[in-house]
């Protein structure tokens, strides 16, 4: 079984930073990529960033977000800069992993942190 847990969500004027931390626990033999993807009210949930060997960012946030990951820790940060108001949604770790004791790769999700960008 694995477990991904984010955290670092929270309330903050736009303009302003947060950074997300995601880890993935249990019986992991390797992960080949892990990424985060966001949902607002009434939209479709969307890549935000994905890290495998390299990185790809959503234009929405390209050159304000960063995407980096911590392999020994298997844990993944987005840093969120000058966040705006449209950057306000539920954030979900992703990862595609390959867990102890099977054959092929799974894609597992977090719970999800709430963002929410307002003065």
């Amino acid at each position: 079984q694995v477990q991904l847990v984010e955290s670092g969500g929270g309330l903050v004027q736009p303009g302003g930073s947060l950074r997300l931390s995601c880890a993935a626990s249990g019986s992991i033999f390797s992960i080949a990529n892990m990424g985060w993807y966001r949902q607002a009210p009434g939209k479709e949930r969307e890549l935000v960033a994905r890290i495998t060997s390299g990185t790809n960012y959503a234009d929405s946030v390209k050159g304000r977000f960063t995407i980096s990951r911590d392999n020994a820790k298997n844990t993944v940060y987005l840093q969120m800069n000058r966040l705006k108001p449209e950057d306000t949604a539920l954030y979900y770790c992703n990862a595609l992993v390959l867990a102890s004791g099977s054959s092929r790769y799974s894609d597992y999700w977090g719970q999800g942190t709430q963002v929410t960008v307002s003065s």
